[in-house]
């Protein structure tokens, strides 16, 4: 298999990467790794990123942000082994675990692509700021530390008082992410201040609303139209699980309904991969633990499609 697409090398090279979590570990045991190659991909699996020298020893929170040194280090890890792959011209597929490791994924995409665009296939904005968070939770801040949106004073009070031997967490990332290269599709369950950040920032944000009204070709096209208008800017595609309905993949942290559905995400991976840019991708927010094992296997089995069709399966 010889592959156009002008940033990964031939042989294509696909290097999956599977965090801790239950969710990664089983869409592994379901077969993906073989799923790939049998697309003609030159898989390379180093197995289950363990993470081991990373502890969670004295990581309270720091004001609302629950687990920032843990996070922050797991990130700034994940960031190197990507921006390692793409540099070798290698397709790294990340499979999560929650969103927030996209913070590392898609900084170790930028690394190597500094112009490169974001496609963030969501229920959810995740682009909470450490001053506009509600819940402290990290998987919903992604976005806005990826954009530079948090200002170096909020970072600072991150780091633990009297701890002068560590830099601040997310210290470490260089937000080289240009909002002009961000879109968003699936949105649906977007915080006021998110709705705000969006708008100041003039983000390309389509809703459900966008979808149900032009129909899933036309937004995709829109939003390339709107990121990557000469089809020429590499692109990195991180896919939350989450948004796809609920009776499409129910075994997933935060389900919202109203989602897409199985074809509409289906469409998104196959049209991003017919573009050619594709350098990297993220499957997230696959959850094993949440439901019973037939909607457990139904979700991995969504899953593994949506990373196949990204990597190029097609209907016929």
């Amino acid at each position: 298999m010889e592959t156009p697409n002008r940033f990964i090398s031939n042989p294509p090279t696909v290097a999956p990467r599977a965090g801790v979590d239950k969710g990664p570990v089983t869409l592994v045991e379901a077969g993906l790794v073989e799923q790939i190659s049998g697309l003609g991909w030159a898989v390379e699996f180093g197995g289950h990123h363990q993470f081991e020298d990373i502890s969670a020893e004295n990581d309270p929170p720091m004001g609302v942000v629950k687990r920032p040194k843990l996070v922050s280090r797991v990130t700034e890890e994940i960031a190197k082994v990507v921006g390692a792959h793409v540099k070798a011209g290698k397709l790294p597929l990340t499979l999560g675990g929650d969103h927030s490791l996209a913070m590392g994924t898609v900084s170790g995409t930028l690394s190597v692509h500094p112009d490169a665009c974001l496609i963030w296939i969501d229920a959810h904005a995740d682009i909470n700021t450490i001053a506009s968070t509600a819940s402290g939770n990290l998987h919903g801040m992604p976005v806005s530390f990826l954009l530079g949106l948090n200002d170096a004073q909020s970072i600072q009070a991150l780091k633990a008082p009297g701890n002068t031997d560590e830099a601040a967490p997310f210290s470490w990332i260089t937000p080289l992410l240009d909002p002009s290269r961000l879109a968003f599709i699936g949105l649906r369950d977007v915080d006021p201040g998110e709705k705000r950040i969006l708008k100041e920032n003039k983000i390309k944000a389509f809703s459900m609303h966008d979808v149900d009204k032009h129909g899933i070709s036309k937004v995709v096209e829109m939003a390339l139209d709107a990121i990557n208008p000469g089809r020429d800017r590499p692109i990195h595609l991180s896919f939350d699980v989450d948004a796809l309905d609920p009776s499409v993949a129910p075994s997933t942290g935060t389900p919202v309904r109203g989602g897409l559905t199985f074809r509409e995400g289906h469409y998104i991976c196959e049209a991003i991969h017919e573009t050619g840019l594709l350098v990297a991708l993220d499957i997230m927010e696959v959850n094993p633990s949440l439901e019973d094992p037939v909607a457990v296997m139904q979700t991995v089995a969504v899953g593994c499609s949506l990373a196949r069709c990204a990597l190029g399966e097609t209907l016929l």
